[in-house]
């Protein structure tokens, strides 16, 4: 204990040192009047902790101090809530919550339920230190605050190796279980496994087999949990949030009789849940559709739902089903066979095949009016199954629908002007405030935006600026004192814009910013390293020169969203500089001539103004305007590489070589040299996370096919390895300027057939725009794409996944001139290629709707074969398509 005369100092003492547990005895002797003024001085040290004026390794101790003795010093029950769950002030580890439950012990247990309300509420806080809240309702003895952050916080609370005991003792188990089935989003504990080797889906949940046994136990009502599982099911949501009420409900083993009870939650499973519940429900429902129990219309209702369904499993057990019921009833199909008909319609024509065979069979059994319907459905049939259908219903069907084929492409992006930088200083913190502290990543060409304003607003006042900025990031690790590795924390890396705002702060030493803009490595393995160290070099230079006369704003700043420049307001810039008596910053003209806009109708106007300006600079601009493309990447596909450990890479064989124009001299330092010089990936994978990622293409926004080049080897890596987000730049490839070549089409093939589904949906929007835009070379993607099945690197059931994605937004002509390309050689080859099938299953869709005609080199010798596999059945579909096409345009 410090001792002292005074109590106020003998607590501030007290809090500085970290000792927490003294803390609450020292609270006792102040009165309200002393609480209220030492509150103030608590504030102060928070401030100067957030700061850095404390030293880093008493931060830890003297903040746990400082929030037991703010908690008792405040007096509204809002005032603590928000106190203890500012984030600053968060006691992940628990340190001070049993100091901070003994300074509110003698407070009003109605007012102890209100602190608990409101912490409640508070995400942060509820998730990691619940156990506090959790004392302060049960010292309230009020209801309980069963809120959905609640409800999350109690699952993390408890033990997972013991859950059984902990439901058991817990006083408010039946309450917050109750709550469990109401929550939008599952709580990720309740996903943990029994052991760690996990489970099936239907035993290997702890919470499933807790909540089980409690209920076998008679804890907790097991009809209660049934229908809580149920009612969860049917409200539908992600299947993540829904696969644990799934597991648990499997683990329940509801008896046929439970489930009668719930035909209706049952159907609705069927229709609208994800794949996994719906088996479920379909399987449920099937037992009771074939011991009687469900009647014709409900099973018409499941019937129409499930057929419907993208999931073949589903489809063809349903068929299976409907064909089980009727050959018991035949009476059943007067109200069963109009169901089935609808699947006429389906976009897989094996379903349509079967349900035409399942109709075919039961026909005899209903009357005219019936048959006259199912008649008018066979109407839907794709043009395969129609000649069937005509000897089934006896009369013959039109080959193919008389509407004229539309195609429909996205609208072509327009380009966006970008904002000027912010005119005052607050709006600049404004906008510096999202990349700052922002969570989710600001738009790309927000940076940009954000540097050319803090330039120019530090060129006129870099003190205010400094100031400004100093409050923003008062909880940045390089201002710390006491941090162990501040000093260095620059020595090798800028960390994105953090090095522009310490070299502000004076917290960058000149060494590390000469080295930074001096630095020529560039790792030698990584192709998209380049365009990183090239965004380095750019921060670099502009932490070094921002304040000073060198650099009154940015050359670079970007007039469009995309990135590009256009030329007439470069030359402006350059006008502005001479007149100021500065000369361009090398990084920052090397960026702005990469993203000018050579192709802009005034850049030939643009050439001779920047002539005329009579500098070095101008000069260069005019040159660069005036020439062919500054930028001139090859792309070569090297034979199989050995590797010293592990398999060989196909994105290993992948290299690209730039060049510079010979008539431009390229003068900028550092990384930008590596833009112009050759350049030999090696054998060594790629890296796949960067600090600076989003604001790479805005590196080469006006040469698409350099941008491909340079990003193409760590997306074809990505998807080898089945790594997420590998495709991430493609959206801007797509809206990027200049001729896609060889690099953009193979870019495009390898996203087309990346691991993930959200990866592919990318590359399909780019295939569309440029599509759109006029600028898709179809046939060379679809050559690079059969280049990668045949070398086993693209999976045939992605790229048929990507190519049914494209066609269904109604570029059935733009799809289908891909897969004309890419089929011949897969066709040709001689050993069926896995998964063909698929792919010719879509290349007859899109025939089917656009009616190109003309014939497919082996298609007719895979049509001609044999058996009834999915390959020949396509195929033969493939050839029909397009011998009705072909009939088409003669006629």
């Amino acid at each position: 204990m410090i001792l002292t005369r005074n109590p106020s100092q003998a607590l501030m003492q007290a809090v500085r040192k970290g000792a927490v547990d003294e803390v609450p005895a020292l609270l006792k002797a102040l009165d309200a009047a002393g609480r209220k003024a030492l509150l103030v001085e608590l504030k102060e040290l928070k401030t100067a902790l957030l700061n850095g004026r404390v030293r880093w390794r008493d931060w830890r101790r003297t903040l746990a101090a400082l929030r037991v003795a703010g908690t008792g010093c405040q007096t509204g029950a809002a005032a603590v809530a928000t106190w203890l769950a500012a984030r600053e002030m968060e006691d992940w580890g628990g340190v001070s919550h049993t100091a901070t439950l003994e300074v509110l012990a003698d407070r009003d247990p109605a007012w102890l339920g209100d602190v608990a309300r409101r912490l409640a509420d508070r995400r942060n806080f509820v998730e990691f230190e619940f156990r506090l809240v959790q004392e302060l309702v049960l010292r309230s003895g009020g209801e309980v605050p069963a809120t959905d952050l609640y409800v999350a916080g109690w699952t993390a609370s408890l033990d997972h190796t013991r859950l059984a005991e902990e439901l058991r003792d817990h006083p408010h188990t039946r309450l917050l279980v109750a709550r469990l089935f109401e929550l939008a989003e599952t709580p990720q504990p309740l996903h943990r496994h029994a052991s760690a080797q996990g489970g099936d889906a239907s035993s290997g949940y702890a919470w499933a087999e807790a909540l089980t046994a409690a209920a076998e136990d008679g804890e907790l009502e097991r009809r209660d949990l049934l229908d809580g599982c149920l009612a969860r099911l049917v409200r539908g949501g992600r299947p993540h949030d829904l696969r644990f009420h799934l597991a648990l409900l499997q683990r329940l083993a509801p008896t046929d009789e439970d489930l009668r009870a719930h035909i209706a939650d049952l159907l609705g499973m069927a229709a609208d849940g994800p794949s996994t519940v719906a088996g479920y429900a379909q399987e449920a429902l099937t037992v009771q559709a074939l011991a009687g129990d469900l009647p014709d219309a409900q099973l018409a209702e499941m019937s129409g739902a499930l057929l419907f369904r993208t999931e073949k499993k589903l489809v063809r057990a349903q068929l299976t089903l409907l064909g089980k019921v009727l050959k018991k009833r035949p009476a059943a199909s007067t109200e069963l066979l109009p169901v089935v008909a609808e699947a006429f319609g389906h976009a897989d024509s094996d379903v349509q095949l079967r349900a035409l065979k399942l109709v075919g069979a039961h026909l005899p059994a209903v009357d005219e009016a019936v048959r006259g319907e199912l008649a008018g459905a066979a109407e839907l049939l794709s043009a395969v199954h129609r000649p069937l259908a005509g000897d089934l219903f006896g009369a013959a069907l039109p080959a193919e629908p008389g509407l004229p084929y539309e195609e429909f492409l996205p609208p072509v992006p327009e380009r966006r002007r970008l904002a000027p930088a912010a005119g005052t200083l607050p709006e600049l913190i404004e906008d510096l405030v999202p990349l700052v502290k922002g969570r989710r990543r600001a738009e790309p060409e927000a940076l940009d935006r954000v540097l050319d304003g803090l330039v120019r607003h530090a060129a006129r006042d870099r003190g205010a600026v400094a100031e400004a900025v100093r409050g923003l990031v008062a909880d940045a690790w390089w201002l710390m004192e006491g941090y162990p590795h501040r000093d260095s924390y620059f020595r090798h890396s800028a960390h994105g814009l953090e090095v522009v705002l310490a070299a502000l702060l004076g917290r960058v030493p000149q060494e590390f910013l000469d080295a930074g803009r001096a630095r020529q490595h560039v790792h030698p393995d990584c192709a998209r390293h380049v365009l990183e160290a090239v965004v380095e070099q750019r921060l670099w230079e502009i932490a070094d020169l921002i304040g000073t006369p060198a650099l009154p704003f940015l050359l670079a700043m970007p007039t469009w969203h995309t990135g590009a420049v256009d030329a007439d307001e470069l030359v402006e810039r350059l006008r502005l500089y001479r007149d100021a008596g500065c000369e361009p910053a090398p990084a920052d003209f090397a960026q702005a001539l990469l993203r000018v806009r050579r192709t802009d109708p005034t850049a030939a106007g643009a050439a001779h103004a920047a002539a005329a300006l009579g500098t070095e600079a101008g000069d260069r601009l005019a040159q660069w305007l005036s020439g062919a493309a500054p930028l001139t990447p090859v792309l070569q596909i090297g034979p199989p590489v050995e590797r010293r450990h592990g398999q060989p890479h196909w994105s290993d064989r992948i290299e690209v070589i730039g060049c510079a124009r010979p008539d431009i001299r390229w003068d900028a330092s550092g990384a930008f040299q590596w833009l112009a010089r050759p350049f030999d990936a090696h054998t060594e994978p790629c890296r796949l996370w960067s600090h600076q990622q989003e604001h790479l293409p805005l590196v080469l926004p006006v040469d698409r096919e350099a941008l491909a080049s340079w990003l193409l080897r760590r997306l074809a890596a990505g998807v080898e390895w089945d790594a997420r987000d590998s495709t991430w730049w493609l959206t801007a490839f797509a809206e990027a300027e200049g001729e896609p070549g060889a690099a953009g089409m193979l870019a495009l093939a390898c996203g087309t057939t990346s691991a993930h589904a959200a990866d592919r949906l990318k590359a399909v929007d780019a295939l569309l725009v440029l599509a759109a835009s006029g600028e898709l070379d179809a046939a060379g993607l679809g050559t690079a794409l059969a280049g990668l099945v045949r070398d086993g690197y693209a999976k045939p059931n992605r790229l048929a996944d990507a190519a049914r994605t494209a066609a269904a937004t109604g570029a059935y002509a733009t799809t289908w001139s891909v897969l004309a390309a890419l089929l011949p050689p897969l066709l040709e080859e001689a050993k069926p290629v896995r998964g063909l099938g698929e792919l010719l299953a879509v290349a007859a869709d899109c025939a089917e709707q656009c009616r190109p005609g003309g014939a497919l080199p082996g298609l007719d010798g895979v049509a001609g074969r044999k058996g009834a596999s999915q390959l020949v059945v396509q195929a033969k579909r493939l050839t029909i398509a397009l011998a009705h096409g072909s009939a088409q345009e003669v006629s």
